[in-house]
């Protein structure tokens, strides 16, 4: 059996982190050769559960290709989000709770998608269902996913899987739910030590929709002020890559991770279409989006169908 690498999508955050490893482990014990891998450097809220669990952050790679021959996806799908080289290697397992677009394989492969709000929680399953106990460190660091990816359990995206495994992994890594979330949730909005790129980038992901490049990226925050007082340096770092990317249209949102508020920053064309999504006006290329915290479920979908009218 050959070796295969497990990585999540580009710009990873916590839980594309953290499910290579989850699933890297799991995939050990059923006796495959693997390594967890990432597409990125981990983010400041990733470091910080990096850092609390003890646990090295995995290894950057670029291409896949060089080597290995096959791959196992967590938390993606889409070809525009993964490896650069994902069209040069097998894709033999995906692990995921995303839409399915742009992605087609030559050989049969084992799928799991879900639609809950964390790929944390469908390996929690998985373990279960293989009869594989979680060791304590990886049972914090896939809490740490979940509440990540739910916000603490208050994102539009969480079902009662995700509150179910969230209980039984804070038992086994025997943690404060509430007191070690709210801490580290806001341990990745320390946003003054970001410049403009650093803050559109780091958590984007690109979407073809109806044959438009849409760039959507998300800025987690305590204060959307800390993010807002900075428009004309996003707007600017968001045409510019525009510019360079050929990108039609770039949104970048800001949430609240206390009140679940967002404020959304247009750029690119066409801005009709994203007004028509969220029925809101844009004023100096800003709108309100109250209640808006889950750009897979309350951000790509109006768009999309937007795009499709």
């Amino acid at each position: 059996m050959s070796k295969a690498l497990i990585f999540g999508h580009q710009n990873p955050d916590t839980d594309a982190i953290v499910a290579a490893k989850a699933f890297a482990y799991l995939q050990t014990q059923k006796g495959y050769d693997v390594e967890a891998v990432a597409l990125g450097e981990p983010n400041m809220e990733t470091n910080y559960v990096l850092n609390h669990f003890d646990e090295p952050a995995p290894r950057v790679i670029k291409t896949a290709s060089n080597e290995v021959d096959q791959v196992m996806l967590v938390d993606h799908n889409e070809a525009q989000q993964s490896v650069s080289d994902l069209d040069k290697v097998q894709v033999t397992f995906v692990v995921d709770h995303h839409r399915i677009a742009n992605f087609h394989t030559d050989s049969p492969l084992y799928y799991r998608a879900e639609p809950v709000g964390c790929v944390s929680t469908i390996l929690t399953e998985m373990f279960d269902e293989a009869k594989i106990e979680i060791p304590a460190k990886l049972a914090g660091l896939m809490l740490s996913a979940i509440i990540s990816d739910t916000l603490l359990l208050k994102s539009p995206t969480t079902t009662d899987k995700d509150r179910e495994a969230v209980r039984a992994l804070a038992e086994i890594a025997d943690i404060d739910v509430q007191s070690y979330g709210i801490a580290m949730l806001k341990a990745g909005t320390n946003l003054s030590a970001k410049s403009d790129k650093e803050l559109i980038d780091g958590d984007a992901k690109s979407f073809d929709m109806n044959g438009h490049s849409v760039r959507i990226g998300q800025i987690n925050t305590v204060d959307l002020n800390d993010v807002l007082s900075r428009q004309a340096g996003l707007e600017k770092e968001m045409n510019a890559e525009i510019a360079a990317d050929g990108y039609d249209l770039f949104i970048t949102l800001a949430t609240n991770v206390l009140n679940s508020d967002s404020e959304m920053i247009v750029a690119g064309e066409p801005k009709d279409i994203v007004e028509k999504a969220f029925n809101a006006k844009l004023e100096d290329n800003r709108a309100s989006l109250p209640g808006v915290v889950s750009r897979k479920k309350q951000v790509v979908p109006p768009l999309t169908d937007a795009f499709n009218a």
